[in-house]
C-alpha cells in the first residue's frame, strides 16, 4: 500500500490537474519515521527554573499553579531574547513548550505597560482557542484583556470586544483581514507580532493573508515566528519582516521512541469498520484519535461507532466553531473516549494522554502522517499509531 505524495497546494493525495500524483510506499513512511531524527541544537536539560526568571512574581504564582517547573529548551533560549525585544524565529515541533515561550515574556511587558498590545496569528481556530485559554491560565488575577478573532464565530461579538481595547488579539488569518477591511481592528498600536505554526499556515493557502496583515502593522514592533521547518519560502516570509533575528533551533526528532507504530492489515472478508469496533473494545484503547480523509466519512464514521454503542464524537470543518469546541472539550475531559477528526480540524490540537492513534483512512503525505501519529505519545509518556491498509 501506498501514500501519494501530495503537493502542498493539493493536499488531497489524488490527482492533481492531469497527472497523476507520485506514490511512495506506507512501509518506508512508518520506517522512516521510526528511525529519523534530529539532534536539538541545545542542551535538553534546561539549566534554568521558571522560579528563577525575572518576572512578576504574580505571573511565577502562575505558573506554578500550571505544575511547571523546569523551563524546555525553547523556553530557556526563547524568554530572555524576547524579553529583550529582540525578534525570534524558532524553530521547533509541537509540544515543546512555544506557547508558553512567547506568553510569558508578553504578559511580562503587558504588567509593565498597561498600554503594550500584542497580535497573535494561529493556523486554525482550535489553535486560537487553545493560545488563549492557557493565556487565561497564565493570566489569573493579572489586569490583562485578550479576544479572539475566528471564523464561523459571532462577527458583532468580536467587534464589541475589539472597541473594549485587548491587551492581545489571538486570530486567524481569515477573520483577521476581514476585521481590518471593516476599520474595527487597527494594528497601529500593536508592539508585538507572533505567528505561531507558520509552516501550516502557507500550506493552508494564508502567505497572502498574512503579508497583507502585517502591512498594516507599525515598523518598530517586535515580531516572533514559530515553525516545525524552514522551507525557502517560509525563510523568505520570515526575512522580510524581521529585523537582526535571534534564531532558535529545538527540532528534536519527528517521531519519538514513545511511540510504537504498526499497520493494521483488513483481511479479506472483514470491514475497516470492524476491525476498528475490534480495537477499540479492548481495554488498553483509552482515549483514541482516529483520523479521516474527508468530513462526510469522519462524519459517517462518529455516527457509525455511536451506533455501536461508543462515546464518541467528531471534528471537521462542515461542524460549526461551537460544536467544534465542544467536541474538543469532551474528548480533553473523557466525557468521550473516542474523538474522529480531519487532518485540517486537527491541526495544532494538543490533547494530553491520547493512548492511541488511528489512520483509519491514509494520509495523503509523509508530512500528515507524521503529524497525526504525534498526536500520541506527548511528554515522555507512550503511545501507539496504527494505519489501516486494505
Amino acid at each position: 500500500m501506498y501514500f501519494r505524495r501530495a503537493p502542498r497546494s493539493n493536499g488531497y493525495g489524488r490527482r492533481f490537474g492531469n497527472r497523476r500524483l507520485p506514490v511512495v510506499p506506507i512501509h518506508s513512511f512508518i520506517k522512516k519515521a521510526a528511525v529519523s531524527h534530529e539532534q536539538p541544537t541545545i542542551g535538553l536539560k534546561p539549566a534554568v527554573k521558571f522560579s528563577e526568571l525575572a518576572i512578576h512574581e504574580k505571573l511565577k504564582q502562575n505558573i506554578a499553579a500550571r505544575n511547571y517547573a523546569d523551563l524546555t529548551p525553547i523556553q530557556e533560549k526563547g524568554i530572555p531574547e524576547i524579553l529583550a525585544g529582540k525578534d525570534v524565529i524558532g524553530i521547533s515541533n509541537t509540544g515543546t513548550g512555544k506557547t508558553a515561550a512567547f506568553l510569558i515574556p508578553l504578559i511580562e511587558k503587558v504588567i509593565h505597560n498597561s498600554s503594550y498590545k500584542a497580535l497573535i496569528i494561529t493556523p486554525t481556530r482550535e489553535l486560537a482557542l487553545q493560545i488563549r485559554e492557557e493565556l487565561r491560565k497564565f493570566t489569573y488575577q493579572i489586569p490583562l484583556y485578550s479576544t479572539f478573532c475566528i471564523g464561523q464565530s459571532s462577527m458583532s461579538n468580536q467587534i464589541y470586544d475589539l472597541k473594549r481595547n485587548p491587551h492581545v488579539v489571538i486570530g486567524t488569518p481569515g477573520r483577521l483581514k476581514d476585521l481590518i477591511e471593516r476599520k474595527v481592528l487597527r494594528l497601529d498600536q500593536f508592539k508585538m507580532i507572533v505567528l505561531d505554526e507558520v509552516d501550516r499556515m502557507l500550506d493552508m493557502g494564508f502567505i497572502h493573508d498574512i503579508k497583507h496583515i502585517i502591512s498594516f502593522l507599525p515598523e518598530k514592533r517586535q515580531s516572533l515566528f514559530f515553525s516545525a521547518t524552514v522551507s525557502p519560502e517560509i525563510n523568505r516570509l520570515i526575512q522580510s519582516f524581521v529585523k537582526n533575528p535571534i534564531t532558535i533551533s529545538v527540532k528534536t526528532q519527528e517521531t519519538t521512541s514513545h511511540i510504537r507504530q504498526d499497520i493494521v492489515r483488513i483481511q479479506p472478508g472483514k470491514t475497516k469498520i470492524e476491525v476498528l469496533d475490534g480495537l477499540l473494545k479492548k481495554e488498553d484503547f483509552t482515549k483514541v484519535l482516529v483520523f479521516g480523509r474527508t468530513k462526510f466519512g469522519v462524519e459517517r464514521l462518529s455516527r457509525e461507532l455511536f451506533r455501536k454503542g461508543f462515546k464518541v464524537t467528531s471534528i471537521h470543518g462542515n461542524k460549526p466553531q461551537n460544536k467544534r469546541q465542544q467536541a474538543i472539550r469532551m474528548f480533553k475531559e473523557d466525557v468521550v473516549k473516542i474523538l474522529v477528526a480531519t487532518d485540517v480540524a486537527a491541526r495544532g490540537l494538543d490533547i494530553p494522554n491520547v493512548s492511541h492513534v488511528i489512520n483509519y483512512d491514509l494520509p495523503a503525505t509523509y508530512e500528515d502522517y507524521i503529524h497525526r501519529i504525534g498526536r500520541t505519545g506527548r511528554a515522555d509518556k507512550t503511545g501507539t499509531a496504527l494505519t489501516f491498509v486494505e
